[in-house]
């Protein structure tokens, strides 16, 4: 057999899908003839090649740790920064020192040129910065010749260093100016000499008289004298002759200090002038070129100082920033290291774990509070899954338990009557198996209707809160019913207030007064909730004795808190206790919202403490064994629970004074109107004595529902029309949100 056949590449120059290049095997550079430009082979090999260097740059750069970063970031700005300062010093004061220098030359050339005897009589042995440091030279250009017949060049004024060393600066010769310009300070560089015989002569140089630099020419008598020399050229001699001494010049020697020669190297500032005096008969002559300098030695050797000062300074600033940057990175990233091992707690199962705090206005500190936030939301939904997962197996377990026990019943039934059927008095049997198969499947079809209440509800379905509720007729309704089941039972109707605290051992609380109810109106399904009414009623009847006493009060009490927020708080006596808290803030204050506030309360056996948050659980009943004796499927309540939520309401359970147990639901009813808007017409809403809720009069504008729109006219907690309850957006009236769906229970 034969391998198949690979398609050729149509297009050779493309690269084939393997042709990519990898780290272990890289595409070597197509070859490239001299002369000709790169093609498009080349230029991608090149481009991938720097992607490459560029990729591993950064990988070897993102294994560096973060505090390293900072610090070596630290000192590089700290080295630039020194940097640039030093240098910003240097030239700051070279260019001042240079420009005294230049002045100096300017204004006291005059000075110098007319008193050159008497500073050539002076010691000039004490180096360049002594104050016959001054450099003179005379180059003439008027004809007059030396001995060789040059144009004569005289240096009167040459200052000398130790070792007798001199520095003598490179200038042009013969007097030609083509490469400065009279009157212009230049810099010259010079070049060390040693003086290493002195002669005794008699010669004289010839002097000029009267002579004056500048172009002004005025007169003078400053005479000198001299030889002309070599001007600094290597290995060559020069001689100069003040009176009878001449003194040659030539390369230093090795015993010569380093200062010494460093000091007579140092470039010079020259001042070129020039040279004009009067002949015989008064007229001005240009005689020559006069060169007048002084050595930038001291400049320079304060420069260096000054240098060396700043890098001395500039090593201890850097040695104490990165000292001090890594200190203060290592102490700012210390929260960080705490975070990843509570990470690394967390990760290992202790949710309980949290992010130290730190100050919130730092970067490190919102970090950690943001962290521990979303830390406590996932412990708390994590808690919450283990707690719904629970549930759901508990409710599984007693789903089956309570579906078991009536389709159970209906097979024993069946059977029994199969067997029965043909012995005598089969009729009458067959009459109460049937009586029991229809009890069971009764209480079964119950069953059913409430497990899909609770999932219908759970998926928020199944209600509509955008209705008119007549609470207290709802409620009036539920207590003849239940007066109906037990006439021997004394029934009580009350009002509900809000009495104030006394003092810290008596906070505020909600107290049931005597009086007659006025109608309350509420946004909500009617029906819903007159099964919440029904379930609670239907409590009373089953688990307490038919002689004892029991009320129902009927409230409306503002809150300082949103509904949202009310719906979510669970079925505790501490949720209770917080809206009883913003319920004393919304009096004082006439803020928040109007609930419409429910109790139902009994003096029966009552509920255990530990046991009173869990009459809201799907299938919980007291009874370990479930006995149904007196009925019901234990899910009244937790229908009750999911209803009154889907209202953004609340509702819990707390035990009664004296024994018994008190159901209390809290509905919202409407947002509280300002003052302004509160007050009526002519005939104003007036309030009764005692705390009592009053009617409003005629003409009162009714007050707009949290589910409603705009207040229309009608009396407020009265029956309102069914038309003027909507569903309308109610943002930007106090705060509010628009109307929101109902939550899942």
């Amino acid at each position: 057999m034969t391998s198949p056949r690979q398609s050729p590449n149509p297009n050779p120059s493309a690269p084939g899908p393997d042709s990519r290049p990898t780290p272990a095997a890289p595409i070597p550079a197509p070859a490239t003839a001299p002369g000709v430009a790169p093609g498009p082979d080349a230029v991608r090999y090149a481009k991938e090649r720097h992607e490459r260097k560029r990729n591993l740059f950064l990988r070897h750069l993102d294994r560096v740790s973060l505090s390293s970063k900072l610090v070596v970031c630290t000192i590089v700005v700290l080295l630039v920064g020194v940097t640039v300062i030093s240098f910003s010093i240097r030239t700051l004061v070279g260019n001042y020192m240079l420009e005294k220098t230049d002045t100096q030359l300017r204004v006291q050339s005059q000075l110098v040129f007319n008193n050159i005897d008497l500073l050539t009589k002076n010691d000039n042995s004490s180096g360049l910065n002594s104050p016959n440091s001054y450099f003179l030279q005379l180059q003439y250009t008027d004809g007059t010749k030396d001995a060789d017949g040059n144009p004569l060049t005289v240096t009167p004024l040459l200052p000398q260093l130790r070792d007798n060393i001199v520095s003598m600066p490179v200038l042009p010769t013969d007097g030609d100016t083509s490469g400065i310009t009279l009157g212009q300070v230049f810099t010259a560089p010079a070049v060390a000499k040693q003086i290493i015989q002195v002669q005794s002569e008699t010669t004289q140089s010839p002097a000029p008289d009267g002579a004056t630099p500048g172009d002004s020419g005025t007169g003078g008598n400053g005479s000198s004298s001299g030889q002309s020399g070599s001007n600094g050229t290597d290995g060559g001699e020069s001689s100069q002759s003040s009176s009878s001494v001449t003194k040659v010049l030539a390369n230093p020697r090795g015993n010569v200090s380093h200062a010494t020669l460093a000091s007579a190297s140092a470039p010079w500032r020259i001042l070129p002038l020039q040279w004009t005096a009067k002949d015989a008969n008064g007229n001005e002559k240009v005689r020559g070129v006069l060169y007048i300098g002084l050595s930038l030695s001291d400049q320079m050797d304060t420069l260096n100082t000054l240098t060396r000062y700043c890098v001395v300074v500039g090593i201890a600033v850097l040695l104490l920033g990165g000292s001090l940057s890594t200190l203060i990175i290592q102490q700012t990233l210390a929260p960080l290291k705490r975070m990843e091992k509570t990470a690394a707690k967390i990760a290992a199962g202790d949710l309980s774990q949290r992010i130290p705090s730190a100050p919130e206005n730092t970067e490190v500190g919102s970090l950690a509070a943001s962290l521990n936030t979303m830390l406590s939301r996932i412990e708390s939904s994590f808690h919450e899954q283990e707690e719904t997962t629970n549930k759901m197996k508990r409710f599984v377990s007693d789903a089956s338990h309570e579906l078991r026990t009536p389709l159970a019943a209906i097979h024993g039934y069946a059977e029994l009557y199969k067997m029965q059927r043909d012995m005598p008095g089969a009729l009458e049997r067959a009459d109460e198996s049937i009586e029991h198969i229809e009890k069971s499947s009764q209480r079964m079809t119950v069953l059913v209707e409430d497990l899909l209440s609770l999932a219908r509800l759970d998926e928020g379905r199944g209600i509509d809160v955008t209705g008119t509720v007549h609470l207290s007729s709802l409620v009036t309704d539920a207590v003849d019913d239940l007066h109906a089941l037990d006439p021997e039972r004394v029934i009580t109707r009350k009002i509900i207030q809000l009495e104030p605290a006394r003092d810290l051992n008596h906070p505020a609380s909600l107290k049931a007064v005597d009086g007659d109810w006025t109608k309350v109106v509420l946004p909500g399904d009617a029906s819903r909730l007159r099964q919440v009414v029904t379930n609670i009623v239907g409590n009373i009847h089953r688990y307490t004795p038919t002689d004892s006493p029991a009320e129902s009060a009927i409230g409306v009490i503002p809150a300082a808190i949103d509904p949202r927020q009310l719906g979510r708080m669970p079925s505790t006596d501490a949720s209770l206790r917080r809206f009883i808290d913003a319920a004393e803030v919304g009096a004082s204050m006439q803020t928040g919202y109007r609930y419409a506030v429910l109790q139902f309360i009994d003096h029966g056996p009552g509920v255990p403490d530990a046991s009173r948050s869990q009459i809201f659980e799907r299938f919980y009943t007291a009874d370990p064994s479930r006995a149904r004796q007196k009925g019901g499927t234990g899910l009244g309540m937790a229908i009750a629970q999911s209803v009154v939520r889907a209202h953004h309401g609340f509702i819990c359970a707390t035990a009664t004074d004296g024994g018994g147990l008190t159901l209390t639901v809290v509905l919202p009813v409407e947002p509280v109107q300002p003052a302004a808007v509160q007050q009526g017409t002519a005939g104003g809403s007036k309030e009764s004595k005692g705390g009592k809720t009053g009617r409003t009069g005629k003409g009162a504008k009714q007050k707009g529902s949290w589910f409603s729109g705009p207040p229309s006219e009608a009396k407020p907690h009265e029956e309102a029309p069914a038309q003027s309850v909507q569903p309308v957006d109610t943002a930007g009236r106090d705060g509010l949100a628009t109307q929101p769906t109902p939550p899942k229970a």
